[in-house]
């Protein structure tokens, strides 16, 4: 017999199970159906376990690399099977949280896989082999995304993905990392602090192609330090696992040259494509764009009202955080509840690599292409007590304001800690705040958030401590 909801959620990472949560809050019937992961590719084996080893290779770094400074000295093992533990301790802790949440609002969990028979009912293939179908009013579609794949590579002992990598107690001697975004920086820090011998190869002609380049340098830089080789402009042309390890053949895209780089173990890290296929998303009549995602209005309504989209599907921004709020948007429209409109220009950006990266908004160019004439100021953390006292000044924060009405435009920072600074930034866009407003409120000090004060001061013309 079929079970009715209000709304059925099908994908459970952070846009999923939260657009289900805030649906029962505001008194809805629901139900959410995930095949693998409580908690989504984030918690299991993404943001979360990854930032725990993170902070292992900071430590480690700290250790190592900085020792001396802080007067730290004699031997020191850093045993990265027991980091990795750790990381899975972490995860499993808040996926517990996950389905405490479910059940304490309600929730019903279906654990397998689901398939749209039509606009309004769906089959769920249950891992324990039973079938269940499940008619609703609403659904939200937030099956998240798949990896992208380089032509012609294929996986082995020796030629894997990311997720494979962060699913694996040891480390090898050396690599070669095919990807320079977030997950090939993020990857390389945590294994170059473990002593692994990294190359990071990017197509584009810097990594993270879509920071500023100011950034970018600073941590090119930083990480030329820890040994980190880095080729960028540089086009992966095949892969093959020898047995003893790996045979990279590269070209350099302007030079035109190939190359072979050899090492033990290769890693696919070149993003994703929205999951579309699969789960019969062609029985509803729901439509895609040209890039594969579904189509979504302001809302995350697609084409068929009832039917919502969130999170990484609809490859508006592939970042847990945007597809949380996507999800709570989604819930409060489909209860007709008060709810906002958001701007993905404008949403925060973090990058947990050492030194951190943390962005919003538009760069220089960007914000030049479409029309602004503009301020910019950059206050460095080499002025900042509190990274001084730290141990780690470098980097800087840079904010770009309109110079016709002061509003923030963008903000762009690399440093210690700056992911935790970006609130501020991002609220006083949504409130049209200025950098006058921002340099007259009050920071502790001392703090790291001075350092967005005087930049503020610094679109204003004059910084005080610089």
């Amino acid at each position: 017999m079929a079970k009715d909801y209000d709304v059925v959620v099908v994908g459970a990472g952070p846009g999923g199970y939260v657009a289900a949560i805030r649906a029962s809050q505001l008194g809805l019937k629901c139900a959410v159906v995930e095949k693998k992961f409580w908690g989504g590719v984030c918690l299991n084996v993404g943001c979360i376990p990854s930032k725990a080893l993170l902070h292992n290779a900071e430590l480690a770094e700290a250790f190592i690399q900085h020792g001396k400074d802080f007067g730290i000295s004699g031997d020191v093992k850093f045993d990265y099977k027991r980091a990795w533990e750790r990381s899975r301790e972490v995860s499993a802790k808040h996926v517990k949280g996950v389905h405490y949440l479910m059940k304490s609002n309600k929730i019903d969990e279906y654990d397998g896989w689901a398939t749209f028979k039509d606009a309004n009912s769906l089959e769920v293939a249950l891992n324990d082999g039973k079938k269940e179908t499940l008619n609703f009013k609403h659904a939200v579609i937030a099956t998240g995304a798949v990896d992208n794949t380089l032509p012609g590579v294929e996986f082995s002992d020796n030629v894997i993905g990311w997720e494979t990598q962060i699913m694996t107690d040891n480390l090898p001697k050396s690599i070669i990392i095919a990807g320079g975004g977030v997950i090939g920086i993020e990857f390389s820090y945590i294994m170059a602090n473990y002593g692994v011998d990294v190359t990071i190869v990017e197509f584009m002609n810097q990594v993270l192609p879509n920071e500023d380049k100011d950034v970018v340098k600073q941590l090119t830089r930083a990480y030329k330090k820890l040994g980190v080789k880095i080729l960028t402009g540089t086009a992966v042309k095949s892969i093959e696992d020898t047995g003893k390890g790996v045979k990279v053949t590269v070209e350099d895209r302007k030079k035109g040259e190939t190359k072979v780089l050899e090492a033990d173990r290769a890693m696919v890290a070149i993003g994703f494509k929205p999951r579309t296929t699969g789960f019969g998303l062609e029985n509803t009549g729901v439509k895609l764009t040209e890039r594969g995602a579904i189509d979504i209005n302001s809302k995350m309504q697609t084409n068929i009202p009832h039917i919502y989209a969130i999170g990484d599907v609809t490859a508006k921004l592939m970042l847990a955080h945007v597809a949380e709020t996507m999800g709570i948007v989604a819930a409060e429209n489909i209860a007709g509840a008060e709810t906002v409109e958001l701007d993905f220009d404008f949403m925060p950006r973090a990058i947990y690599c050492t030194p951190q990266i943390a962005s919003f908004g538009y760069t220089e160019e960007q914000a030049k292409e479409k029309g602004y004439e503009i301020n910019v100021a950059k206050f460095p953390f080499q002025a900042n007590g509190k990274a001084s006292g730290l141990g780690n000044n470098i980097g800087f924060v840079k904010l770009i304001s309109d110079k016709k009405y002061g509003e923030i435009l963008g903000a762009h920072m690399i440093g210690v800690g700056v992911t935790e600074l970006l609130p501020e930034l991002t609220l006083a866009r949504q409130w049209e705040l200025t950098g006058h407003e921002i340099a007259r409120n009050v920071h502790a000090h001392p703090t790291l958030s001075e350092a967005l004060k005087e930049a503020a001061h610094g679109l204003e013309g004059k910084m005080i401590n610089l």
